[in-house]
């Protein structure tokens, strides 16, 4: 049985442009620029310094901070310069800058063979963690911690969000189909690391070929079940899995393990296949490359650290493009400059062609409030928020926002609401800091 969530849309997917084209490995690059934060939790030191060669694989950058993940060379080569970089985020961080010396095919690689089976969950935990495993959904948070619960919390089950409600990435839905035994595996390995008697896989109906095909193979691997969902955006959120697989609410202010659930995509269950059986690190990621101001869309294997403009280069980005996103529309972020890299988090890259940034006044139509999963009052909250009323917000609980952008997609007057809500809980934690 499958429960559903309040609220969500019913949104264009375009998923058409690229759900049919096989995974393909992108030219590695010759030079790539690897960010000392690609994900949740502290800066990282760098383990090299200008001049070190590096081999493909290789540990350059770490912290003791438990919330932290290294990152590992993506290329045999040089470190030519560690300096500010742009990535994704917006944000401009510390990077490793390497120039390739020598070719490594990824497809080749294997640096240690193991049995997982013979592992226990502590050396699990370990591998993932030394292995720069994190989140792939987008949050990027790292994957050993959400793997460590504080003692005696139970665990019950895990749910691996194959949803890819996003419209137009189906770099998640290639990887179920081209690799389930390996997405399968990652799963198995997380009900091990976490003492979980049950696994999930949530799959948004959307993808047929995904729910039949892990659905057999699914029949061999231990109490693992798939279930189908309906197609309804914002459905692979934590939180709303969560509610429609297991009618299960996580309380405000809470995370999935206070109910005895850990989430984690099917990207990362991969990840830590690759990196448990066969000694990767996370050096690459799958990416799709989709909208209508791209050439050639697909869904490609690209090294971390890999320039957007390189990419976007190989796929061909039409004369006519005039927003470039990283991750999906709803959810990404507008990128004003191509000289960033692919980092951990980056789902994909999309052109968009026609583009209306024009913002009007507030309607107070509401169909914001009818539209938030979270059952929020975005209508208030965006004015509060630009009134700089922090302390109202909260207590209207802003906090509670996952930033779908289902307020900002279904607002006739597009208002930045996802942005302002954004700033609103930074300055809201940081006064809690204080």
């Amino acid at each position: 049985m499958v429960f559903r969530f309040s609220g969500g849309l019913s949104i264009a997917e375009h998923k058409e442009l690229t759900e049919s084209y096989s995974i393909k490995d992108l030219p590695a690059p010759k030079r790539v620029v690897i960010p000392l934060k690609q994900h949740t939790g502290a800066l990282l030191e760098p383990l090299v310094k200008k001049g070190d060669k590096v081999k493909i694989g290789d540990k350059i950058g770490d912290s003791k901070a438990f919330v932290s993940s290294p990152i590992h060379s993506s290329i045999s080569g040089k470190v030519v310069s560690i300096e500010p970089h742009p990535i994704p985020t917006g944000e401009t961080v510390p990077s490793i800058i390497i120039e390739e010396e020598e070719s490594d095919p990824i497809e080749e690689l294997t640096l240690l063979k193991r049995n997982w089976q013979e592992l226990d969950k502590g050396e699990i935990i370990r591998i993932i963690r030394d292995s720069g495993i994190v989140g792939l959904g987008g949050a990027a948070f790292p994957t050993s911690v959400k793997l460590s619960p504080p003692e005696g919390t139970t665990i019950d089950t895990v749910i691996l969000n194959g949803a890819e409600c996003e419209p137009y990435l189906t770099c998640d839905h290639r990887l179920m189909v081209e690799y389930p035994e390996e997405v399968l595996t990652g799963l198995e390995i997380i009900m091990k690391a976490v003492g979980a008697k049950q696994g999930i896989i949530g799959i948004e109906d959307n993808k047929p070929e995904a729910i039949r095909l892990l659905t057999e193979k699914a029949k061999g691997y231990g109490n693992i079940k798939i279930i189908s969902l309906p197609t309804r955006y914002p459905q692979g959120s934590e939180k709303h899995l969560i509610k429609a697989i297991l009618n299960r609410e996580v309380p405000s202010g809470k995370l999935p393990l206070n109910v005895g659930v850990v989430v984690n995509n099917v990207g990362t269950a991969f990840s830590i296949t690759k990196a448990v059986c066969e000694g990767i690190p996370l050096i690459s990621r799958v990416i799709t490359v989709s909208g209508e101001g791209v050439e050639s869309p697909g869904n490609f294997r690209v090294r971390i650290g890999t320039q957007f403009k390189e990419i976007l280069s190989y796929a061909g980005l039409k004369p006519e493009a005039k927003k470039v996103i990283s991750g999906g529309p709803m959810t990404g972020v507008a990128q004003w400059t191509l000289d960033v890299p692919v980092i951990k988090g980056t789902s994909g890259i999309i052109a968009l062609t026609e583009v209306d940034d024009e913002i009007y006044p507030c309607l107070r139509c509401a169909r914001c409030v009818d539209a938030c999963p979270m059952g929020l009052l975005p209508v208030e909250l965006g004015k509060l928020v630009e009134d700089k009323r922090y302390d109202d917000a909260a207590k209207l609980y802003i906090m509670d926002c996952i930033e779908c952008g289902s307020c900002a997609y279904i607002c006739p007057s597009r208002r930045p609401l996802v942005q302002l809500f954004k700033s609103a809980k930074l300055e809201i934690l940081k006064r809690r800091k204080k």
